[in-house]
C-alpha cells in the first residue's frame, strides 16, 4: 500500500525524490503485537514504554538525526552505564527502509527475532538499529547471526534520551539522504541482554508472559517478535491500530515449523 508521509521539506522533481525531513505518527495503546500481547511482569516493563507514538526523521549536515518517541518516559532500570550502554534499558527499535520501491530490490525478511518479512516490492535496503546494546556488542552480534544482512545494516554514531524521545544519529554516507519517497517501518521490540543464539537482542514472546517474557503469543517459533510498529498511513488515527493488529495476526505458529509463516508488515511510503 502507498501511502503519504508528512513532509516537513522537500519536493519531487519528476521521478527524482529530493531531501525531505520525515515525521509519521502512531496511534496510543496498540502496544500489543496483533492485540494479544501483554507485558512481562517485572516492574522495570512500565505499560505504555513500547507504545510508540511517532517518528522523525531529519538530515543535518552529514548526519541523520532519527527521533523515536514512546508514550511514557524512557527510563535505565538496569543501568546501561555498567554495561557500556547507551543511556537506557528496555527498548530496542529497528528502522528499516526501502529506498526504491522496486519488486526485487533489498532484503525482505526482517532481522533475526522480529519473526515478519516484508512484501516483494518493499524490501529494505538499510536498518538502522537503536538499541542500548554496546555497539562493538551488536556488531557482534549482526556478524554471527545476521551476516547475510550485514550490508544493510546501519549502527547509530550516538545516541541522545530526551523525556519520551530517543534520539539517533547515523551518518549520511551510511543511511542515505532521506527523501519523500523512501518506505519506513519501525518495530518495537525489547532489548534482550541475553538473547537465544538465533535472535538479535530481541526478547521473545510465549503464550504466558513472565518476568521477563512477553505473553499472548505461542511458545513455539514464529511469533512477531516486537509489540508496536507503523501502520499506513502513519498519521496517528486510531484506526491505524486494525491496521496493525490485522497484518501481525496473519503469523502461524506450531510445534512444526513446516506449518508456520511469517506475518508481512507493511511499509510507509510517501510519493
Amino acid at each position: 500500500m502507498r501511502t503519504m508521509l508528512t513532509i516537513a521539506s522537500g519536493l519531487l522533481l519528476g521521478s527524482v525524490a529530493l531531501a525531505a525531513d520525515l515525521k509519521l505518527s502512531d496511534p496510543t495503546g496498540d502496544d500489543n503485537g496483533p492485540g494479544s500481547y501483554t507485558y512481562p511482569t517485572d516492574p522495570a516493563y512500565i505499560k505504555g514504554c513500547f507504545d510508540l507514538t511517532g517518528v522523525e526523521i531529519k538530515t543535518k549536515g552529514k548526519e541523520v538525526e532519527i527521533a523515536v518517541t514512546f508514550n511514557k518516559n524512557i527510563e535505565d532500570p538496569w543501568e546501561s552505564a555498567k554495561w557500556q550502554g547507551n543511556g537506557w534499558s528496555v527498548q530496542m527499535v529497528q528502522l528499516y527502509v526501502d529506498t526504491d520501491h522496486k519488486k526485487g530490490s533489498g532484503f525482505t525478511e526482517a532481522l533475526p527475532g522480529m519473526n515478519v518479512k516484508f512484501g516483494a516490492d518493499e524490501g529494505y535496503e538499510k536498518v538502522v538499529i537503536i538499541s542500548p546494546q554496546p555497539t562493538n556488542k551488536m556488531q557482534q552480534e549482526i556478524d554471527q547471526k545476521a551476516a547475510k544482512l550485514k550490508s544493510a545494516v546501519v549502527l547509530p554514531k550516538k545516541y541522545q534520551v530526551k523525556g519520551k524521545t530517543i534520539v539517533a544519529t547515523v551518518a549520511v554516507a551510511d543511511l542515505g539522504t532521506p527523501a519523500a519517497s523512501w518506505g519506513v517501518q519501525a518495530l518495537v521490540g525489547s532489548n534482550e541482554g541475553y538473547p537465544e543464539k538465533n535472535v538479535v537482542f530481541a526478547r521473545k514472546v510465549n503464550e504466558m508472559e513472565g518476568p521477563h517474557r512477553f505473553g499472548g503469543g505461542c511458545d513455539y517459533e514464529g511469533d512477531p517478535g516486537f509489540l508496536d510498529c507503523l501502520a499506513p498511513p502513519a498519521k496517528g488515527d486510531k484506526a491505524e491500530a486494525d491496521v496493525q493488529h490485522n497484518a501481525l495476526k496473519a503469523y502461524k505458529c506450531g510445534p512444526n515449523p513446516a506449518d508456520n509463516a511469517l506475518a508481512v508488515v507493511p511499509m510507509v511510503y510517501g510519493k
